[in-house]
């Protein structure tokens, strides 16, 4: 059957392999026609498992975006430094764009991304995944059905996980600000986002403390040496031993970064030359282990933050105060309690819900539905949850908080950031 929707690729790493690219074969209609990606092993296995043609494969993205159009959307899975350049010519080529998370490491970026798609009437949507989650979307009903009265006050906490944290913001690619973003944008944008979307008003105004405290040269154990072997001194005791975590069945999901072709001899010898094999006390990384943001918006509603690397779970836990009651919920238990005041407790089991909670819990999958409903033209019961205008007011949160961070927790509104920008505030 002719595909209605073509898909390009830039970007084969583990979220444009592994994230999005997996969903498409589920759209009926939908499939994916070409790829770009500068490392060889890579393009070759992308096009060895979607089908593609050597003819199909671009070298680079800037390779791909020389070309004629063709394909109805492009996935931009790059690297945070490069979404701005290639966005524009996506959306300049004709294409609706599926953006990784961050939209842009820098805030001019984002807004002119913004406007450039409100002036070519293109569809961007950034890979805010939390919002098109069964859990979340049950939260944001209960809130919206007015059970809990008027929400006075919320509280994210966002458990990255001592290992998931040793894996992506030491050893990773998104370890050093300089490199990619902070870890306001890299990983608590998701945060952000969700936050705006359930307080439903507008930020007006943060404060932000947080530090990379504890994964640093001096707090190394005495005798550790700069890679995980079998010498270091804390070899048997070190819970971020490389060689333990990448060898364990609870890790295999972050083997494929390690390698390609992540056999046990192709990890060991990674893990002897490549960065994953580092010790965590002795790499190139200054991303916070441990940050809060403080939020008010509108309607004297507050909201806050807690980030933090130093937890046994990955998940997401939240609690929302309203005038009539409150709502807890933790993601990776898919448990939701709703405490009406005066009422028994309701606890809701969200695995009930959906029979699909994969990807994201359910998200990535149902984004993807969201944008190719778009592109169609065709409305949907949860059709248009974000666009980039949302996404960049989010994301111009995050700013503020880094910067109120790095001015040790000054309160900064929101306006500084546009007017940075030489933007009104919206």
């Amino acid at each position: 059957m002719k595909s209605t929707i073509r898909v390009a690729v830039v970007g084969c790493g583990n979220r444009g392999t592994n994230s999005y690219a997996p969903y498409v074969d589920a759209f009926e209609g939908v499939e994916i026609v070409a790829a770009a990606e500068p490392i060889q092993e890579r393009r070759e296995s992308f096009a060895k498992r979607f089908g593609l043609r050597p003819d199909q494969c671009y070298g680079t993205a800037e390779e791909f975006f020389s070309k004629p159009r063709m394909a109805e959307v492009a996935f931009i899975c790059t690297q945070d430094q490069q979404h701005y350049d290639h966005v524009m010519s996506a959306m300049r080529l004709g294409y609706d764009v599926l953006l990784e998370k961050p939209v842009s490491n820098v805030p001019e970026h984002c807004i002119a991304i913004a406007d450039e798609a409100k002036r070519l009437g293109r569809n961007v949507v950034v890979c805010h995944v939390l919002r098109y989650t069964p859990f979340y979307q049950k939260i944001k009903e209960t809130i919206t059905s007015g059970r809990i009265g008027q929400v006075m006050s919320l509280h994210q906490f966002e458990e990255v996980g001592w290992g998931h944290y040793a894996h992506s913001f030491t050893r990773g690619l998104w370890r050093n600000s300089e490199e990619t973003s902070p870890m306001i944008l890299a990983k608590c944008c998701h945060d952000m986002d969700i936050i705006l979307w359930l307080v439903g008003e507008d930020c007006k105004r943060v404060s932000s403390f947080g530090h990379l405290t504890h994964f640093k040269a001096e707090n190394a154990p005495a005798g550790s040496e700069l890679r995980c072997n079998e010498n270091c001194s804390a070899y048997d005791t070190c819970p971020y031993n490389a060689k333990k975590i990448y060898f364990s069945d609870k890790w295999q999901w972050a083997q494929g970064a390690v390698t390609l072709d992540p056999t046990p001899e192709r990890v060991e010898a990674a893990l002897q030359e490549g960065q994953y094999g580092r010790c965590v006390y002795h790499c190139d990384n200054n991303v916070v282990d441990h940050q809060i943001v403080n939020m008010q918006f509108d309607k004297d509603i507050t909201a806050s933050l807690t980030m933090c690397a130093f937890t046994n779970d990955m998940t997401r836990e939240l609690k929302i105060m309203g005038t009539r009651g409150e709502i807890t919920g933790n993601m990776e238990k898919n448990e939701i309690r709703i405490r009406v005041f005066g009422e028994p407790e309701e606890v809701i089991d969200v695995t009930t819900l959906s029979t699909d909670l994969s990807g994201h819990g359910g998200g990535e999958n149902r984004l993807l539905r969201d944008l190719f409903n778009q592109t169609k033209g065709v409305a949907d019961a949860v059709s248009s949850l974000t666009s980039i205008e949302k996404s960049v007011q989010s994301h111009i949160m995050a700013f503020a908080a880094e910067r109120s961070r790095l001015e040790d927790g000054r309160v900064v509104a929101l306006s500084e950031i546009y007017q940075d920008c030489a933007l009104p505030t919206p």
